[in-house]
């Protein structure tokens, strides 16, 4: 670890809270339906949407309601998304001839990117067309992205409403999440990174002369459009196989602080708006320092671990100093390959500029331990938020269990039906990670599809279905998952990680908004310092450590101690 490298990290996540803190307040006057600068320009368009579907704004709907459009809409989604495939041999926009994609990795792909996950089962530059690209997958990045918005704004109501009966719109809640938050952010991020050197263009391909003489086709596209979405959605499908290592997808050291700037920024916002709709910016600062404490820490350890260099190499007379170089791009070196991996999967972006297969053990273990805790520092857009929420539910149950006092978070009674919602939610995670994970490790047919044997090969199986069901979509590419086996039960994972997830959680927002506010008195529990961070803290190590540890300590555990007595695999 350098001094330089330290900065680098510290330098970003510092831009990013210095965004943050503004971007949230435009968030929370966006979410109380408040005038903004953007309202000029955007309100008759948004105005003209609702007359065009039917929907009135004015009119909200139950959690139950709301949750049923939010499937129905998703439904839609998946099944539009899965025709464009099927037909895109059929379809405009195709300049390479690609041929429909096989059922069971368009069912892979549609569900992927409805559910924000974004795991890629294949080559994007090879596999899927421009209009696929740009009308399915690209679309699909906008959409997913803010349904996570909508589902979180539900449970900011859930909070700060009280006896209510209704938690908002979510056709409104999407409308706006789309108009005045992403696609304006999108639209001026894509301008930097054309300017900074990433294509958009229609064309296919270009043909180059290598030094060597040698002809070579390289494939080109709307690159920058999906990018910029890709990043500020949390994300992460890439245009290219290779994703945000690819130089077309990420140039330069520049590009590359902007990207991860991108990917971290509208989960803060999203907490300090919080506090603000709590009428209490202290409470969003409590979650959000915590939030910066896992993030941090994930950093910074990944960080330790590679700048090492691997042991064996250094035992053949190779120069450790350069840290482990292997899968990692010159350009962009240790230090911010490491703060990207944290970043990638503290968030549910998903997005690489470094092979994580290629980590050493305790370098992998981060981003493999951020996707099992449900990627929630800070999480991705909207899922971060609801889902640190919870633990922030199960922090001050576990309080008042302590001290002998109905448990309480901003006002709102903590009974019976929002702990066993709460805990339904919890358990899905471990149940269809672990669950998968030990389902394949027992069958020939899944073993056959990893490159790498022992804990290293276990690691890989369980990365996967960590990234398919945190909705995160980043993987070990030593997993070949393009099989029927892979392709249908990371997709099942993903549902089960957005779906069966999410309703719960908006369950108990429901019932939250239903409830009185009860006045603060000299007994209740305070959620906004360093006691409730620390509480917080505590929860995530007793909750996901100790959980995940029997299956940590038989991947990347076991793999660090064996490759440090001079075996890998």
């Amino acid at each position: 670890m350098t001094a330089i490298g330290s900065a680098q990290i510290l330098f970003v996540l510092a831009l990013v809270i210095a965004a943050a803190v503004p971007l949230g307040a435009f968030i929370a006057r966006m979410l109380a339906g408040e005038r903004n600068f953007l309202s000029p320009i955007l309100s008759p368009i948004e105005r003209g949407f609702y007359r065009l579907a039917g929907v009135d704004p004015a009119r909200e709907q139950s959690w139950l309601a709301y949750t049923l459009a939010m499937l129905a809409f998703s439904l839609v989604g998946f099944l539009s998304l899965y025709a464009l495939q099927r037909l895109q041999n059929m379809l405009p926009l195709d300049p390479q001839g690609f041929d429909g994609v096989a059922p069971d990795l368009a069912f892979n792909s549609a569900i992927s990117f409805v559910t924000n996950t974004n795991w890629q089962n294949y080559a994007g530059e090879t596999t899927m067309s421009h209009l696929v690209q740009m009308l399915g997958l690209t679309v699909q990045n906008f959409l997913s992205a803010a349904t996570g918005l909508a589902m979180a704004f539900v449970v900011i109501r859930g909070f700060t409403r009280a006896e209510s009966a209704t938690v908002g719109n979510f056709w409104v809640d999407l409308t706006r999440a789309i108009l005045y938050l992403l696609l304006p952010l999108s639209f001026v991020l894509a301008i930097a990174l054309v300017a900074l050197g990433t294509p958009q263009t229609l064309q296919g391909s270009i043909d180059a002369t290598t030094l060597e003489g040698a002809k070579q086709t390289i494939a080109i596209g709307p690159i920058a459009s999906q990018e910029a979405i890709k990043e500020l959605g949390t994300n992460g499908g890439g245009f290219f196989n290779a994703n945000s290592s690819h130089p077309f997808e990420n140039p330069n050291a520049v590009t590359n602080l902007l990207e991860i700037w991108a990917l971290l920024v509208i989960p803060f916002a999203l907490v300090f708006a919080f506090g603000r709709s709590a009428g209490d910016k202290r409470q969003g600062r409590a979650i959000a320092i915590a939030m910066l404490i896992v993030l941090v820490a994930g950093a910074f350890v990944a960080y330790w671990a590679e700048a090492g260099g691997n042991p064996l190499l250094a035992e053949i007379g190779v120069d450790p100093s350069p840290g482990n170089m292997e899968g990692k791009e010159v350009r962009f070196g240790v230090a911010t390959s490491a703060l990207f991996a944290a970043a990638t999967t503290g968030t549910s972006t998903g997005a690489v500029n470094s092979m994580h297969d290629s980590f050493l053990p305790l370098g992998g273990l981060v981003p493999l331990f951020n996707m099992l805790m449900g990627s929630i520092a800070p999480g991705g857009v909207g899922a971060g938020l609801y889902g640190f929420l919870l633990l922030a539910v199960i922090a001050v149950f576990v309080a008042g269990l302590m001290v002998g006092r109905t448990p309480e978070y901003l006002g709102k009674k903590i009974e019976t039906r929002e702990m066993k919602l709460a805990m339904l939610a919890v358990l899905i995670y471990p149940l269809s990670a672990l669950g998968f994970s030990a389902a394949s490790v027992l069958l020939p047919g899944a073993l056959s599809s990893l490159s790498n044997a022992g804990p290293h090969g276990l690691s890989e199986i369980l990365y996967a279905y960590a990234s398919t069901t945190d909705n995160n979509g980043s993987a070990f590419a030593g997993l070949s998952g393009n099989t029927p086996w892979y392709n249908t039960t990371l997709g099942v994972a993903m549902i089960l990680g957005r779906f069966a997830f999410v309703i719960p959680v908006l369950a108990m927002a429901g019932s939250f908004a239903a409830k009185k506010r009860a006045a603060a008195s000299s007994g209740t529990f305070p959620t906004h310092g360093p006691l409730f961070v620390g509480l917080l803290l505590g929860v995530i190590v007793i909750l996901y450590l100790l959980q995940y540890f029997p299956a940590l300590a038989l991947g990347p555990v076991v793999e660090h101690l064996l490759l440090a007595a001079g075996k890998t695999f």
